[in-house]
């Protein structure tokens, strides 16, 4: 039975995250303080400084010898269910033409909605004012693997989308005869999604900070019980016994402490308005400097359209329907083949319900797949 000591919890800790993103928005949209040199100058300091930061400080923080494996499993099968029917669906559709390019845009966009949520900046305070520290910890798991694997797989598949395109185009236009293994670029490929994952700071912070947690953490064990007290300390003598020194520490924190809010301001700024064709086409400087950094783009795009709903009633339910009913499900699904119960069980559930991450609006904008409907979740 939830209480209203619990809900006003969780009001609290996502009031503040709207706040800012709503300060950010009337900064420049009513008040015209910024200009939107400075608002790239505000993004700028969000994308290489602040979130990196805020995602170092916590991955940190968690112990990578004490992970929650069935949980992370659950979720990891969540995704590879998602995927496979995603996959299977876009086989069934027949010979490549239009129909096969419109199946594998689509099934892109339907993991994006899917199984990549916001759980930095959005999971980590709603979780804990919900369950406290141990589902903070737990969120914080999920939001380094997500970093470090699930969004480069989703890069790939961009790439290996726009791979395809190119080479259809070129077998249409009598350029080569016919779609070999080589025309897919394989090298390129990687390269392309190499550079791609190079230009992300926050992929280094989430991977440094994994690395300095396994060095902090070195054959610590959480507890000793009687029966374990000398494998306890056989662990402890293989410790190296380094800690983060508090300057270095007292340094991240307090950029960290900017992430958050930084993060949701500048999402809420608005630069310059974009002429329709450089929403299309992407040649604006301006919008490619938004796209690099993974900030403000969602604002910008909803902000520039006729209507807040920009890709329509249906698509937007059904974004909506992916995004909070068929993510929870196929992952309390998988939850509950692994023997997931209780607070572990709706913890799951309530994570893959968290708001889609940024970086999948960001990535779908500079791809030109479906950037509309994807600005609705």
């Amino acid at each position: 039975m939830i209480g209203w000591g619990d809900v006003y919890k969780v009001v609290s800790a996502m009031v503040p995250l709207y706040f800012a993103l709503a300060l950010g928005y009337a900064s420049v949209r009513w008040w015209k303080l910024f200009t939107a040199d400075q608002c790239d100058a505000v993004n700028r300091l969000v994308a290489y400084f602040a979130v990196p930061f805020f995602a170092f400080d916590f991955a940190t923080r968690i112990d990578p010898y004490a992970l929650s494996f069935r949980v992370l499993a659950a979720d990891a099968l969540s995704k590879l269910a998602i995927g496979l029917a995603l996959a299977a669906w876009t086989t069934a559709v027949p010979a490549p033409g239009a129909a096969k390019d419109k199946a594998m845009s689509w099934c892109i966009t339907a993991f994006s909605q899917v199984a990549l949520n916001n759980t930095l900046i959005v999971g980590v305070p709603l979780l804990d004012a919900m369950y406290g520290k141990w589902a903070r910890d737990l969120v914080l798991q999920f939001s380094v693997l997500q970093i470090i694997v699930y969004l480069p797989a989703l890069l790939l598949a961009f790439e290996t989308r726009r791979a395809w395109e190119a080479a259809t185009a070129e077998v249409e236009d009598g350029d080569v005869a016919e779609i070999d293994g080589n025309t897919a670029a394989f090298w390129p490929l990687v390269r392309a999604v190499w550079m791609k994952v190079a230009r992300n700071p926050t992929l280094y912070a989430g991977v440094l900070g994994v690395a300095w947690a396994c060095v902090i953490n070195s054959g610590k064990m959480t507890s000793a019980s009687p029966s374990s007290t000398n494998l306890y300390y056989f662990a402890d003598s293989l410790r190296w016994h380094i800690e983060t020194p508090s300057i270095i520490e007292g340094s991240v924190v307090i950029m960290s402490k900017t992430g958050v809010g930084l993060a949701m301001f500048s999402m809420g700024n608005q630069p310059r308005p974009l002429s329709n064709s450089s929403l299309i086409t992407g040649t604006s400087s301006a919008h490619t400097e938004y796209v690099i950094h993974g900030r403000c783009v969602v604002g910008l795009f909803v902000a520039l359209q006729d209507k807040i709903i920009v890709c329509g009633a249906g698509p937007a339910i059904l974004s909506m329907g992916l995004r909070f009913v068929v993510g929870p499900a196929a992952t309390a699904v998988g939850a509950l083949i692994l023997g997931l119960r209780g607070d572990m069980l709706r913890f799951s559930i309530i994570q893959a319900a968290l708001p889609q991450t940024i970086t999948s609006f960001v990535f779908a904008r500079e791809y030109g797949l479906h950037p509309e409907v994807l600005s609705t979740a």
